[in-house]
């Protein structure tokens, strides 16, 4: 199978392309600055001359006028002292030579030329000519010549030039070398970028954008080939209880090590893709191993079956796995995909850690799934949701003494919905935190309204465990309490025992601090799960629930009566209350009262009413007596 991706280096002719570039501008930048020195060298030497010119001049007019020629000769060799001055002659008026100095070693060839002959010269490379008239007294009396040679202009251009190229030469190399790290540090920051378009920082396995764009590629050679591609969709089980509880740190690290597993069990010629938070996926191309899918899924099965170890603890991670085949399941991907998440469903409806293939049957199952999780969004934010209330009866005077809240759903087509029908899928997508606090913040609203009107009742709210491992659980309630100016001590959360025993530890911990909020905990659906009286004695708990399931077959099964007898007694050796759910004939209440069970709801009493007639009943004063409120189921 081809690697899903591939990364271009830097060509080596772009660097030398970049240093040359670099190079010739230096060179323009020093050819310029050094023309530019010389005019200005240039420029100095002849100003100078000219100063020069003048002063001689000055000097040597007196002695011209006389007609005395040593004197002039005299002031003419002071020059001796400017190196840069090779000849100077005094002509007079007629234009004879009166007095010259020539400095020795220098040429005087050109002496004899007539001061008529002065405009034709003019300055070259190699030396520069003035004439200065001289006056005295106002008159011209005669002319000076100066003539000076370049060399030491050039020895001060040779030191600029060697400075400037000295300096151009380490700036070229500086440049190159930055030019060299620059591009590494591209090439690293292009690499970086590529492995993050590509991969997931977390295993290290490709990512959705490569999975997808690689999915196409083997779909199109599919195609072209006319054979077939099995597709594979792993969705880690239960896998949120771990990041909910521990945080993402532990369950990033256990991301890794679970990718790590799935490469092996992949092997050399196939590559995991983790194409979502807990979702991997990988494309299957060989004929051999697409007939034998269900072999290749089962290994991955048995390849996350022993336990992972981390930080000293043992963690069973399940994997669900769904697969569909081009061109039997669908001939795109999208179609593809559908149908492969559909198995995957349909796998962890079996009883997660399973395989299945795609079938006509689970399209329908995922399409109204997908459906209700778009309506669920659309209730959330058109308020489509009600709560109703069922009354708890203390015994054994049968005084309503509170109710438990429970959720309706008034769906604009299937009407009023039971939590059964919907709160499964918002558990799976997690809506469920959404809709558990807008639980919360209409029961207490609801409980201090009928406490307003005299009658406050505890308000029992069912937590679910999403909503219980949510690291701000404790910030949501003092907001929701906050702002709805809720009596802590009217409300009570239910907790079922099965996910106060996932992480116990971590429970005690968010038990007390909800306990120290001044409400009440109960553990719903008690004797369902696998509770360790260890626990049970630290868990800061007021409140056991017997679950209906033992109550139905009261008192004609023995099983139950022993089970339901036996959790009374224990809780109250604990000084727990017990309240007995489903109570639904007069001699369960009978048992229950007999047993010393501390309260009970069920059909008997009420089913759950909602707010208006939850305050009617209350306001008109029934409740008083068990009978007021048998109603017809």
């Amino acid at each position: 199978m081809m690697s899903p991706v591939h990364h271009q280096p830097v060509s080596p002719k772009l660097r030398k392309a970049h240093i040359l570039a670099v190079g010739l501008a230096l060179l323009i930048a020093t050819v310029t600055l050094i023309s530019m020195e010389y005019a200005s060298l240039r420029r100095n030497m002849t100003v100078t001359m000219q100063i020069q010119m003048r002063i001689m001049a000055g000097n040597i007019a007196q002695a011209l006028v006389r007609g005395e020629h040593e004197v002039a000769s005299e002031v003419l060799a002071s020059l001796a002292e400017a190196p840069e001055i090779d000849t100077a002659v005094l002509y007079d008026m007629q234009q004879n030579r009166f007095a010259e100095y020539v400095r020795p070693g220098s040429l005087s060839r050109l002496f004899d030329m007539m001061v008529a002959d002065q405009v034709q010269r003019h300055s070259d490379m190699h030396k520069s000519e003035i004439w200065q008239p001289v006056v005295y007294g106002g008159m011209q009396v005669g002319m000076l010549y100066m003539r000076s040679n370049m060399k030491g202009l050039y020895r001060q251009l040779l030191w600029y030039v060697g400075t400037t190229v000295m300096v151009m030469l380490v700036t070229l190399f500086a440049a190159a070398l930055l030019l060299s790290r620059l591009q590494r540090a591209m090439l690293k920051a292009e690499e970086r970028a590529g492995f993050l378009a590509n991969y997931d920082t977390v295993t290290d396995l490709p990512n959705r954008h490569a999975f997808s764009r690689h999915f196409h590629l083997l779909l199109e050679g599919a195609r072209h080939r006319r054979g077939v591609l099995a597709l594979l969709v792993f969705d880690l089980d239960d896998f949120k209880v771990i990041n909910d509880t521990l945080g993402h740190d532990v369950g990033d690290k256990l991301l890794h090590l679970v990718a790590q597993r799935l490469m092996v069990a992949a092997g050399k010629k196939n590559t995991v893709y983790r194409v979502g938070g807990d979702e991997f996926a990988m494309m299957l191309d060989q004929p051999a191993d697409v007939e034998n899918v269900e072999a290749v899924a089962n290994r991955f099965i048995r390849a996350l079956a022993p336990p992972i170890v981390l930080n000293d603890r043992n963690f069973y991670i399940g994997v669900s796995i769904g697969a569909s085949i081009y061109p039997y399941d669908g001939e795109d991907a999208a179609h593809l995909l559908r149908d492969a998440d559909a198995a995957m469903y349909y796998a962890k409806s079996r009883g997660k850690n399973n395989f299945q293939m795609f079938s006509a049957e689970m399209h329908h199952k995922s399409s109204t799934r997908l459906l209700l999780e778009t309506e669920l969004r659309v209730a959330l934010e058109e308020k489509q949701f009600e709560l109703y209330y069922q009354p708890q009866f203390s015994l054994p005077d049968c005084k309503l003494v509170g109710v438990e809240a429970l959720i309706r759903w008034h769906h604009p087509q299937r009407g009023l919905l039971c939590p059964s029908s919907f709160i499964p899928v918002a558990e799976e997508t997690g809506l469920i935190v959404r809709i558990g606090e807008w639980v919360l913040r209409e029961a207490c609203r609801q409980a201090m309204e009928w406490k307003a009107l005299g009658v406050p009742l505890r308000m029992s709210v069912n937590l679910s465990g999403r909503q219980f491992r949510q690291e701000n659980l404790v910030q949501t309630m003092t907001k929701i309490i906050e702002r709805t100016g809720m009596d802590s001590s009217l409300l009570e959360l239910e907790i079922t025992e099965t996910v106060l025993m996932e992480d116990a530890e971590a429970t005690t911990t968010r038990l007390a601090d909800l306990k120290a909020m001044g409400m009440h905990l109960a553990i719903d659906d008690f004797g369902t799960g696998y509770s360790s009286m260890a626990y049970l004695k630290r868990f800061p708990v007021s409140r056991l629930k017997i679950d209906r399931s033992f109550i139905r077959d009261i008192p004609n099964d023995p099983d139950d009566v022993a089970i339901t007898t036996a959790t009374i007694q224990m809780a109250h050796s604990l000084k727990l209350e017990v309240v007995a759910e489903g109570v639904e004939t007069k001699a369960q209440l009978q048992f229950l009262r007999e047993q010393g069970s501390d309260m009970v709801q069920g059909y008997l009493f009420s089913r759950p009413v909602s707010a208006r007639e939850m305050a009617e009943l209350v306001i008109t004063g029934k409740g008083h007596q068990e009978n007021d409120f048998i109603l017809e189921q």
